[in-house]
Protein backbone atom coordinates (compact mmCIF):
# COMPACT_ATOMS: atom_id res chain seq x y z
CA UNK A 1 0.00 0.00 0.00
CA UNK A 2 1.10 3.19 -0.99
CA UNK A 3 -0.56 5.12 2.11
CA UNK A 4 -2.26 3.48 5.57
CA UNK A 5 -4.77 5.32 7.44
CA UNK A 6 -4.69 2.94 10.69
CA UNK A 7 -6.70 2.64 13.68
CA UNK A 8 -9.28 5.22 12.74
CA UNK A 9 -13.04 5.77 13.70
CA UNK A 10 -14.55 5.34 10.19
CA UNK A 11 -18.21 7.33 9.52
CA UNK A 12 -19.91 6.38 6.91
CA UNK A 13 -23.74 6.92 6.54
CA UNK A 14 -24.76 3.32 7.22
CA UNK A 15 -22.57 3.68 10.76
CA UNK A 16 -19.48 4.45 12.64
CA UNK A 17 -16.74 1.07 13.27
CA UNK A 18 -13.19 0.44 13.97
CA UNK A 19 -10.95 0.31 10.80
CA UNK A 20 -8.17 0.45 8.78
CA UNK A 21 -7.74 1.60 5.36
CA UNK A 22 -5.01 1.26 2.60
CA UNK A 23 -4.77 3.30 -0.11
CA UNK A 24 -3.27 2.78 -3.58
CA UNK A 25 -2.35 5.86 -5.68
CA UNK A 26 -5.33 8.02 -5.71
CA UNK A 27 -8.51 5.09 -5.02
CA UNK A 28 -9.55 3.59 -1.40
CA UNK A 29 -7.83 0.17 -1.90
CA UNK A 30 -9.21 -2.01 1.14
CA UNK A 31 -10.95 -1.51 4.14
CA UNK A 32 -9.72 -3.81 7.10
CA UNK A 33 -10.37 -5.35 10.63
CA UNK A 34 -6.94 -6.08 10.99
CA UNK A 35 -3.93 -2.93 10.47
CA UNK A 36 -2.53 -2.73 7.66
CA UNK A 37 1.38 -1.56 6.13
CA UNK A 38 1.95 0.79 3.67
CA UNK A 39 5.24 2.98 2.50
CA UNK A 40 3.30 5.39 4.61
CA UNK A 41 1.62 4.66 7.76
CA UNK A 42 -0.57 7.55 9.76
CA UNK A 43 -1.97 6.25 13.27
CA UNK A 44 -4.95 7.92 13.75
CA UNK A 45 -6.15 6.30 16.94
CA UNK A 46 -8.91 7.84 18.53
CA UNK A 47 -9.71 9.82 15.77
CA UNK A 48 -12.66 10.18 13.44
CA UNK A 49 -11.95 9.30 9.30
CA UNK A 50 -14.67 10.82 7.29
CA UNK A 51 -14.93 10.68 3.31
CA UNK A 52 -13.58 14.17 2.52
CA UNK A 53 -16.03 17.43 2.61
CA UNK A 54 -17.79 18.51 -0.64
CA UNK A 55 -18.55 21.83 -0.70
CA UNK A 56 -21.01 22.36 -3.55
CA UNK A 57 -21.67 26.18 -2.93
CA UNK A 58 -18.79 28.38 -3.85
CA UNK A 59 -18.04 31.65 -4.98
CA UNK A 60 -14.26 31.79 -5.93
CA UNK A 61 -12.97 35.10 -7.54
CA UNK A 62 -16.23 36.23 -8.12
CA UNK A 63 -17.20 39.82 -9.30
CA UNK A 64 -19.70 41.47 -7.26
CA UNK A 65 -20.88 44.50 -6.59
CA UNK A 66 -17.80 46.63 -8.49
CA UNK A 67 -15.68 44.70 -6.27
CA UNK A 68 -14.29 40.49 -6.36
CA UNK A 69 -14.57 38.13 -4.09
CA UNK A 70 -11.26 37.88 -1.68
CA UNK A 71 -10.66 34.26 -1.91
CA UNK A 72 -9.34 33.34 -5.28
CA UNK A 73 -9.05 29.34 -6.39
CA UNK A 74 -5.73 28.61 -4.52
CA UNK A 75 -6.58 30.83 -1.20
CA UNK A 76 -9.77 29.74 -1.22
CA UNK A 77 -8.90 26.04 -1.93
CA UNK A 78 -6.35 26.34 0.65
CA UNK A 79 -8.80 27.35 3.31
CA UNK A 80 -11.04 24.75 2.39
CA UNK A 81 -8.18 21.96 2.49
CA UNK A 82 -7.46 23.33 6.19
CA UNK A 83 -11.10 22.75 6.97
CA UNK A 84 -11.23 19.14 5.43
CA UNK A 85 -13.01 20.07 2.09
CA UNK A 86 -11.45 17.83 -0.38
CA UNK A 87 -14.31 19.48 -3.71
CA UNK A 88 -16.14 22.08 -4.59
CA UNK A 89 -18.49 22.76 -7.00
CA UNK A 90 -18.30 26.57 -8.15
CA UNK A 91 -20.59 28.58 -10.74
CA UNK A 92 -20.11 29.18 -14.51
CA UNK A 93 -22.30 32.31 -14.47
CA UNK A 94 -23.66 32.85 -17.97
CA UNK A 95 -22.61 36.88 -19.13
CA UNK A 96 -25.23 38.72 -20.91
CA UNK A 97 -25.46 38.25 -24.49
CA UNK A 98 -22.50 35.32 -24.66
CA UNK A 99 -22.63 31.51 -25.05
CA UNK A 100 -22.59 29.67 -21.61
CA UNK A 101 -20.07 27.51 -23.44
CA UNK A 102 -17.69 30.25 -23.39
CA UNK A 103 -18.48 31.00 -19.88
CA UNK A 104 -17.75 27.61 -18.77
CA UNK A 105 -14.56 27.32 -20.36
CA UNK A 106 -13.73 30.76 -18.84
CA UNK A 107 -14.48 29.15 -15.47
CA UNK A 108 -12.36 26.35 -15.86
CA UNK A 109 -9.80 28.26 -17.36
CA UNK A 110 -9.76 30.40 -14.16
CA UNK A 111 -9.69 27.76 -11.97
CA UNK A 112 -7.12 25.05 -13.23
CA UNK A 113 -3.66 25.96 -12.59
CA UNK A 114 -4.65 27.34 -9.45
CA UNK A 115 -7.20 25.10 -7.27
CA UNK A 116 -5.50 22.37 -4.83
CA UNK A 117 -8.73 20.17 -4.25
CA UNK A 118 -10.97 18.86 -7.44
CA UNK A 119 -13.70 20.94 -8.17
CA UNK A 120 -16.64 20.90 -10.59
CA UNK A 121 -19.22 23.71 -12.06
CA UNK A 122 -22.50 24.70 -12.54
CA UNK A 123 -23.88 25.76 -15.41
CA UNK A 124 -25.69 29.14 -14.42
CA UNK A 125 -27.81 30.69 -17.25
CA UNK A 126 -28.79 33.97 -17.90
CA UNK A 127 -29.25 34.33 -21.23
CA UNK A 128 -31.63 32.04 -23.02
CA UNK A 129 -31.66 33.70 -26.29
CA UNK A 130 -28.16 32.76 -26.19
CA UNK A 131 -28.79 29.14 -25.73
CA UNK A 132 -29.93 27.00 -28.67
CA UNK A 133 -31.61 23.83 -29.27
CA UNK A 134 -29.25 20.94 -28.15
CA UNK A 135 -27.13 22.87 -25.92
CA UNK A 136 -28.64 22.17 -22.93
CA UNK A 137 -28.13 17.98 -23.21
CA UNK A 138 -24.15 19.08 -24.66
CA UNK A 139 -23.55 21.00 -21.32
CA UNK A 140 -25.02 17.94 -19.53
CA UNK A 141 -22.83 15.23 -21.43
CA UNK A 142 -19.43 18.24 -20.55
CA UNK A 143 -20.38 17.06 -17.40
CA UNK A 144 -22.15 19.58 -15.59
CA UNK A 145 -25.90 18.55 -15.21
CA UNK A 146 -26.93 20.98 -12.72
CA UNK A 147 -27.93 24.06 -13.62
CA UNK A 148 -28.88 27.39 -11.71
CA UNK A 149 -31.60 29.94 -12.31
CA UNK A 150 -31.91 33.34 -10.42
CA UNK A 151 -35.45 34.19 -9.47
CA UNK A 152 -34.22 37.94 -8.29
CA UNK A 153 -31.11 40.43 -9.13
CA UNK A 154 -33.14 41.48 -12.19
CA UNK A 155 -30.90 44.84 -12.14
CA UNK A 156 -27.91 42.64 -12.18
CA UNK A 157 -28.87 41.24 -15.22
CA UNK A 158 -28.91 37.63 -13.62
CA UNK A 159 -32.70 36.82 -13.32
CA UNK A 160 -34.88 34.68 -15.31
CA UNK A 161 -38.49 35.01 -15.76
CA UNK A 162 -41.00 31.80 -14.36
CA UNK A 163 -41.47 30.48 -17.72
CA UNK A 164 -37.62 29.87 -18.45
CA UNK A 165 -37.29 28.19 -15.08
CA UNK A 166 -40.30 25.90 -15.98
CA UNK A 167 -39.15 25.64 -19.43
CA UNK A 168 -35.71 24.70 -18.16
CA UNK A 169 -37.41 22.11 -15.44
CA UNK A 170 -39.74 20.64 -18.60
CA UNK A 171 -36.31 20.10 -20.70
CA UNK A 172 -34.07 18.62 -17.96
CA UNK A 173 -36.73 16.22 -16.92
CA UNK A 174 -35.90 14.15 -19.91
CA UNK A 175 -32.50 14.53 -19.88
CA UNK A 176 -31.97 13.58 -15.91
CA UNK A 177 -30.11 17.54 -15.23
CA UNK A 178 -31.16 19.30 -11.72
CA UNK A 179 -31.84 22.52 -12.03
CA UNK A 180 -31.70 24.43 -9.16
CA UNK A 181 -32.39 28.23 -8.13
CA UNK A 182 -31.97 30.95 -5.73
CA UNK A 183 -35.57 32.18 -4.49
CA UNK A 184 -36.63 35.47 -3.73
CA UNK A 185 -39.19 37.50 -4.99
CA UNK A 186 -37.70 40.21 -7.02
CA UNK A 187 -40.62 42.25 -7.23
CA UNK A 188 -41.42 42.45 -4.11
CA UNK A 189 -37.90 42.79 -3.11
CA UNK A 190 -37.39 45.42 -5.01
CA UNK A 191 -40.20 47.20 -4.28
CA UNK A 192 -39.06 47.25 -0.52
CA UNK A 193 -35.70 48.27 -1.45
CA UNK A 194 -36.99 51.56 -3.51
CA UNK A 195 -39.23 52.46 -0.41
CA UNK A 196 -36.68 52.13 2.49
CA UNK A 197 -33.85 54.39 0.04
CA UNK A 198 -36.98 56.83 -0.49
CA UNK A 199 -37.63 56.62 3.31
CA UNK A 200 -33.63 57.24 4.47
CA UNK A 201 -33.39 53.71 5.65
CA UNK A 202 -30.02 53.05 4.31
CA UNK A 203 -28.42 50.81 7.46
CA UNK A 204 -27.45 47.19 6.96
CA UNK A 205 -30.10 45.84 8.98
CA UNK A 206 -32.64 47.32 5.79
CA UNK A 207 -30.85 44.83 3.91
CA UNK A 208 -32.47 41.79 5.94
CA UNK A 209 -35.70 44.16 6.43
CA UNK A 210 -36.17 44.15 2.59
CA UNK A 211 -35.91 41.07 2.68
CA UNK A 212 -38.89 39.72 4.76
CA UNK A 213 -39.39 35.39 4.93
CA UNK A 214 -42.09 34.85 3.16
CA UNK A 215 -39.80 36.38 0.19
CA UNK A 216 -38.04 33.12 0.31
CA UNK A 217 -41.07 31.10 1.10
CA UNK A 218 -43.29 32.42 -1.57
CA UNK A 219 -40.81 31.68 -4.43
CA UNK A 220 -39.92 28.66 -2.73
CA UNK A 221 -43.43 27.60 -3.47
CA UNK A 222 -43.67 28.81 -6.55
CA UNK A 223 -40.44 26.56 -7.77
CA UNK A 224 -42.06 23.74 -6.33
CA UNK A 225 -45.35 24.54 -8.10
CA UNK A 226 -43.73 24.72 -11.54
CA UNK A 227 -41.35 21.71 -10.86
CA UNK A 228 -43.96 19.56 -9.70
CA UNK A 229 -45.97 20.38 -13.11
CA UNK A 230 -43.18 19.64 -15.59
CA UNK A 231 -42.64 16.09 -13.56
CA UNK A 232 -39.00 17.68 -12.87
CA UNK A 233 -36.09 18.26 -10.17
CA UNK A 234 -35.57 20.67 -8.19
CA UNK A 235 -32.54 22.25 -6.03
CA UNK A 236 -33.12 24.82 -3.41
CA UNK A 237 -29.67 26.52 -2.66
CA UNK A 238 -29.12 28.23 0.47
CA UNK A 239 -32.45 28.25 1.83
CA UNK A 240 -32.87 30.54 4.91
CA UNK A 241 -36.46 30.45 6.71
CA UNK A 242 -38.46 27.93 8.39
CA UNK A 243 -41.18 28.85 5.74
CA UNK A 244 -38.93 27.23 2.73
CA UNK A 245 -38.63 24.35 5.11
CA UNK A 246 -42.30 23.58 5.32
CA UNK A 247 -42.75 24.33 1.73
CA UNK A 248 -40.09 21.62 0.92
CA UNK A 249 -41.31 18.87 3.70
CA UNK A 250 -44.94 19.17 2.05
CA UNK A 251 -43.25 19.05 -1.11
CA UNK A 252 -41.15 15.85 -0.19
CA UNK A 253 -44.32 14.31 1.59
CA UNK A 254 -46.60 14.39 -1.41
CA UNK A 255 -43.68 13.21 -3.14
CA UNK A 256 -42.12 16.28 -5.84
CA UNK A 257 -38.48 15.41 -5.97
CA UNK A 258 -37.12 18.37 -4.46
CA UNK A 259 -34.09 18.83 -2.50
CA UNK A 260 -32.94 21.59 -0.41
CA UNK A 261 -29.32 22.48 1.14
CA UNK A 262 -28.57 25.39 4.02
CA UNK A 263 -25.59 27.12 5.31
CA UNK A 264 -23.98 27.23 8.95
CA UNK A 265 -24.56 31.11 9.22
CA UNK A 266 -28.58 29.97 8.26
CA UNK A 267 -28.11 27.95 11.56
CA UNK A 268 -26.13 29.92 13.85
CA UNK A 269 -26.31 33.37 13.29
CA UNK A 270 -29.74 35.86 13.93
CA UNK A 271 -30.59 38.92 12.28
CA UNK A 272 -29.14 40.77 15.81
CA UNK A 273 -25.76 40.72 13.70
CA UNK A 274 -26.91 44.03 11.45
CA UNK A 275 -27.23 46.21 14.78
CA UNK A 276 -23.26 46.45 14.70
CA UNK A 277 -20.84 46.19 11.30
CA UNK A 278 -23.90 44.72 10.30
CA UNK A 279 -22.29 45.09 6.15
CA UNK A 280 -19.96 42.32 7.25
CA UNK A 281 -23.05 40.19 7.56
CA UNK A 282 -24.87 41.10 4.16
CA UNK A 283 -25.82 37.75 1.86
CA UNK A 284 -28.59 37.16 0.13
CA UNK A 285 -30.60 35.58 1.70
CA UNK A 286 -30.43 37.78 4.44
CA UNK A 287 -29.80 36.22 8.15
CA UNK A 288 -33.29 35.18 10.41
CA UNK A 289 -34.45 35.04 13.59
CA UNK A 290 -33.84 32.15 16.01
CA UNK A 291 -37.20 30.21 15.04
CA UNK A 292 -35.57 29.95 11.70
CA UNK A 293 -32.30 29.10 13.03
CA UNK A 294 -34.12 26.08 15.31
CA UNK A 295 -36.47 25.24 12.61
CA UNK A 296 -33.68 24.55 10.11
CA UNK A 297 -31.68 22.65 12.42
CA UNK A 298 -34.45 20.33 12.96
CA UNK A 299 -34.59 19.81 9.38
CA UNK A 300 -30.86 19.14 9.27
CA UNK A 301 -31.05 16.42 11.56
CA UNK A 302 -34.43 14.53 10.41
CA UNK A 303 -33.49 14.75 6.91
CA UNK A 304 -35.46 17.15 5.69
CA UNK A 305 -32.73 19.44 4.61
CA UNK A 306 -30.24 17.08 2.20
CA UNK A 307 -27.05 19.29 2.20
CA UNK A 308 -25.18 21.85 3.91
CA UNK A 309 -22.91 23.87 1.76
CA UNK A 310 -21.50 27.32 2.56
CA UNK A 311 -22.51 29.58 -0.12
CA UNK A 312 -18.70 30.67 0.51
CA UNK A 313 -18.41 34.38 -1.24
CA UNK A 314 -16.46 36.38 1.27
CA UNK A 315 -15.32 39.99 1.28
CA UNK A 316 -12.62 42.31 3.20
CA UNK A 317 -13.99 44.61 5.44
CA UNK A 318 -12.73 47.91 2.90
CA UNK A 319 -14.55 46.09 0.24
CA UNK A 320 -18.08 45.48 2.45
CA UNK A 321 -17.13 49.08 2.93
CA UNK A 322 -17.61 50.22 -0.57
CA UNK A 323 -21.35 50.24 -0.15
CA UNK A 324 -22.62 53.54 1.25
CA UNK A 325 -26.02 51.75 1.59
CA UNK A 326 -27.30 48.73 2.19
CA UNK A 327 -28.02 47.69 -1.39
CA UNK A 328 -24.84 48.91 -2.55
CA UNK A 329 -23.24 46.22 -0.35
CA UNK A 330 -21.21 43.51 -1.77
CA UNK A 331 -23.46 40.21 -0.52
CA UNK A 332 -21.72 37.44 0.71
CA UNK A 333 -19.73 35.56 3.44
CA UNK A 334 -17.27 33.80 4.20
CA UNK A 335 -17.22 29.86 5.41
CA UNK A 336 -15.29 27.18 3.06
CA UNK A 337 -13.07 26.55 6.37
CA UNK A 338 -15.55 26.49 9.24
CA UNK A 339 -17.65 24.23 7.27
CA UNK A 340 -16.72 20.84 8.75
CA UNK A 341 -15.86 21.92 12.79
CA UNK A 342 -18.82 24.45 12.88
CA UNK A 343 -21.28 21.55 11.85
CA UNK A 344 -19.54 19.04 14.26
CA UNK A 345 -19.34 20.76 17.14
CA UNK A 346 -22.76 22.45 17.07
CA UNK A 347 -24.71 19.35 15.36
CA UNK A 348 -23.68 17.30 18.49
CA UNK A 349 -24.95 19.27 20.89
CA UNK A 350 -28.03 18.73 19.05
CA UNK A 351 -28.54 15.57 18.64
CA UNK A 352 -27.19 15.03 15.35
CA UNK A 353 -25.46 11.50 14.56
CA UNK A 354 -22.26 11.36 13.16
CA UNK A 355 -23.74 9.27 10.23
CA UNK A 356 -26.25 12.55 9.28
CA UNK A 357 -22.95 14.59 9.06
CA UNK A 358 -21.08 12.81 6.52
CA UNK A 359 -24.95 12.39 4.57
CA UNK A 360 -24.77 16.70 4.67
CA UNK A 361 -21.38 17.07 3.96
CA UNK A 362 -20.28 13.92 1.68
CA UNK A 363 -22.41 11.23 1.07
CA UNK A 364 -25.82 13.85 -0.07
CA UNK A 365 -23.43 16.45 -2.45
CA UNK A 366 -21.59 13.57 -4.08
CA UNK A 367 -25.07 11.46 -4.97
CA UNK A 368 -27.27 14.84 -5.81
CA UNK A 369 -24.69 16.35 -7.95
CA UNK A 370 -23.00 13.22 -9.82
CA UNK A 371 -19.41 12.83 -8.31
CA UNK A 372 -19.34 8.98 -8.91
CA UNK A 373 -15.93 8.63 -7.29
CA UNK A 374 -16.54 10.96 -4.56
CA UNK A 375 -17.91 11.40 -0.81
CA UNK A 376 -18.14 7.53 0.19
CA UNK A 377 -15.42 5.37 1.94
CA UNK A 378 -15.18 2.71 -0.10
CA UNK A 379 -12.84 0.38 -2.47
CA UNK A 380 -12.49 2.03 -5.67
CA UNK A 381 -13.54 5.32 -4.47
CA UNK A 382 -11.04 8.70 -4.62
CA UNK A 383 -9.24 8.37 -1.66
CA UNK A 384 -10.47 11.74 -0.32
CA UNK A 385 -10.17 11.50 3.69
CA UNK A 386 -10.72 13.82 6.34
CA UNK A 387 -9.01 13.00 9.63
CA UNK A 388 -11.13 14.74 12.96
CA UNK A 389 -9.27 14.63 16.29
CA UNK A 390 -13.10 14.96 18.62
CA UNK A 391 -10.88 16.26 21.42
CA UNK A 392 -9.28 19.46 19.89
CA UNK A 393 -10.61 22.36 21.19
CA UNK A 394 -10.48 25.90 19.25
CA UNK A 395 -11.69 29.48 19.20
CA UNK A 396 -12.14 30.56 15.55
CA UNK A 397 -10.86 33.44 14.71
CA UNK A 398 -9.88 34.89 11.48
CA UNK A 399 -5.94 35.62 12.79
CA UNK A 400 -5.63 31.89 12.77
CA UNK A 401 -7.91 30.23 10.12
CA UNK A 402 -7.11 30.75 6.16
CA UNK A 403 -8.91 32.30 4.01
CA UNK A 404 -8.41 35.55 2.77
CA UNK A 405 -10.22 37.87 5.06
CA UNK A 406 -9.45 40.04 8.27
CA UNK A 407 -12.63 38.95 10.32
CA UNK A 408 -14.65 35.82 10.58
CA UNK A 409 -18.69 35.76 11.01
CA UNK A 410 -17.83 32.88 13.55
CA UNK A 411 -15.45 35.04 15.42
CA UNK A 412 -14.79 33.42 19.08
CA UNK A 413 -16.80 30.27 18.63
CA UNK A 414 -15.57 27.68 20.70
CA UNK A 415 -16.01 24.60 18.89
CA UNK A 416 -14.88 21.07 19.82
CA UNK A 417 -13.48 18.31 17.20
CA UNK A 418 -11.68 19.81 14.01
CA UNK A 419 -9.81 18.31 11.44
CA UNK A 420 -6.08 18.06 11.37
CA UNK A 421 -5.23 15.92 8.12
CA UNK A 422 -6.78 16.13 5.15
CA UNK A 423 -6.02 13.12 1.95
CA UNK A 424 -7.34 14.04 -1.30
CA UNK A 425 -6.88 11.33 -3.93
CA UNK A 426 -4.26 9.91 -1.91
CA UNK A 427 -2.05 12.73 -1.03
CA UNK A 428 -1.48 14.26 2.20
CA UNK A 429 -2.42 18.00 1.70
CA UNK A 430 -2.72 19.00 4.86
CA UNK A 431 -1.09 17.67 8.32
CA UNK A 432 -1.08 19.51 11.96
CA UNK A 433 -1.72 23.16 10.58
CA UNK A 434 0.89 22.73 7.61
CA UNK A 435 -0.15 22.71 4.02
CA UNK A 436 1.41 20.21 1.74
CA UNK A 437 -0.38 20.33 -0.79
CA UNK A 438 0.54 21.98 -4.65
CA UNK A 439 -1.26 24.97 -6.45
CA UNK A 440 -3.00 23.47 -9.28
CA UNK A 441 -3.21 20.17 -8.40
CA UNK A 442 -6.93 19.99 -8.30
CA UNK A 443 -8.32 18.64 -11.66
CA UNK A 444 -11.79 19.52 -13.12
CA UNK A 445 -14.46 16.64 -12.33
CA UNK A 446 -16.49 15.47 -15.21
CA UNK A 447 -20.38 14.52 -13.58
CA UNK A 448 -22.86 12.18 -14.07
CA UNK A 449 -26.51 13.06 -14.38
CA UNK A 450 -29.86 11.96 -12.49
CA UNK A 451 -27.60 10.53 -9.20
CA UNK A 452 -30.58 11.93 -7.00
Amino acid sequence: MDLVVNNGKVVTPQGVFQANIGIEGEKIATISKSPLKGDEVIDVSGKLVMPGVIDPHVHMELPFGGTVSADDFKTGTIAGAFGGVTTIIDFAIQPKGESPFSAIEARKKAAEGKVVVDFALHASLTDMEKVEDGDIRKIIEMGLPSFKLFMTYRKEGLMVDDGTLFALLQETASLKGLVGVHAENAAVLEYLIAKFLREGKTEPKYHALSRPNFVEGECINRAITLTEEANSSLYIFHMSTKEGLEAVKSAKTRGVKVLAETCPHYLMLTDEKYEENGQLYVMSPPLRKREDNEALWQGVVNGWIDVVSTDHCPFRTDQKAMGDTFDKIPNGVPGIETLLPVMFSEGLKRGMPLERLVEVLSYNPARIFGLENKGAIEVGKDADLVILDPREERTLSYETLHMNLDYSIFEGLKVKGYPVTTISRGEVIVDNNEFYGKEGRGRFIERVSGGW
